[in-house]
């Protein structure tokens, strides 16, 4: 089981969240040729080592976060911290 550390619920199951896949910058839209489009959209790098990639925490906070995880061991480096919820005290 991965627990991935959600920054704004905190540490989630795997399965309660979604892998969106590696986490890299678009392409201008105005500028980038065909094959830059498609390079984007289909060729992955898939290393052995650090990976920034994107996940959707689609159970709790429904939002989009970024991590950086080591896919050899699965740990996740520098893991947010959750982010203090504001409301009513008790």
């Amino acid at each position: 089981m991965l627990i991935v550390p959600c920054p704004n619920c905190g540490p989630r199951n795997a399965a309660d969240l979604r892998y969106v896949g590696e986490s890299r910058p678009r392409p201008d839209p105005n500028s980038a040729s065909a094959k830059e489009w498609r390079a984007y959209l289909y060729e992955r790098a898939n290393p052995a080592g650090l990976l920034r990639e994107t996940w959707y925490c689609r159970s709790g906070c429904r939002r989009y976060f970024t991590l950086e995880r080591d896919t050899v061991t699965n740990e996740f480096t520098n893991p947010p911290t959750p982010v203090a919820k504001l409301g009513k005290r008790p």
